[in-house]
């Protein structure tokens, strides 16, 4: 059964500002203006150490997205890459659900969310500008999009740097690991596209 973060329509993001920051960190709201989670980046003290020789793109990284009990609600986590990345969603019961993939484009931003025999769950395409994005099923039918225009939401409550809003359409109904890996892609889309080879 999906867990009741997942079952949301709208997520409001918003990037916490750190001057000195290591690892990045967001906090997640309803369409509401209401908490309902937060997404924070795990690094050991080696893997900060090596943030300050290496190319950042290049590196291991983990995402917890965690809801207001502090349950970790999924994760994303790439290994060392060098190329095109893959991602991995994790369950809450450790368990790969699904795998984000780089998708080669010159222009446009665009990932891929598999199953983990293959099968294509979902495509989230950016336009020329890599702030609008579209998110569609394996038919290419549209099922939401990623953007930072804040129309009819709370604004004051976005004061920080890096801001978004992921809206799935309400008559979206799939799989429940389905639906958790879209969402958990498309909240975290802005730590994938800043780490992103």
């Amino acid at each position: 059964m999906i867990s009741k973060f997942f079952t949301s329509n709208t997520y409001l993001i918003d990037e916490k500002v750190n001057m000195f920051k290591f690892a990045n960190a967001y906090n997640v709201y309803n369409e509401n203006g209401e908490t309902v989670g937060k997404i924070e980046q795990k690094l050991s003290f080696g893997a900060k150490m090596l943030r300050l020789l290496l190319n950042p793109a290049m590196l291991p990284f983990h995402l917890d997205i965690v809801n207001t009990d502090g349950d970790v609600e999924a994760s994303l986590q790439r290994g060392w890459t060098f190329w095109m990345s893959k991602v991995a969603i994790i369950d809450p019961s450790q368990q790969t659900i699904a795998i984000i993939r780089k998708k080669f484009t010159f222009l446009k931003p665009s990932f891929v969310i598999e199953t983990t025999t293959g099968d294509v769950i979902a495509k989230i395409t950016g336009n020329f500008t890599a702030w609008n994005f579209s998110i569609t099923d394996a038919t290419d039918a549209e099922i939401g999009t990623i953007s930072k225009k804040w129309n009819g939401v709370t604004k004051e409550l976005f004061t920080t740097a890096d801001k978004y809003i992921v809206d799935i359409v309400p008559t979206y109904t799939n799989n429940d690991a389905n639906k958790l890996a879209i969402v958990a892609t498309a909240i975290t889309v802005d730590m994938v596209m800043k780490e992103k080879k």
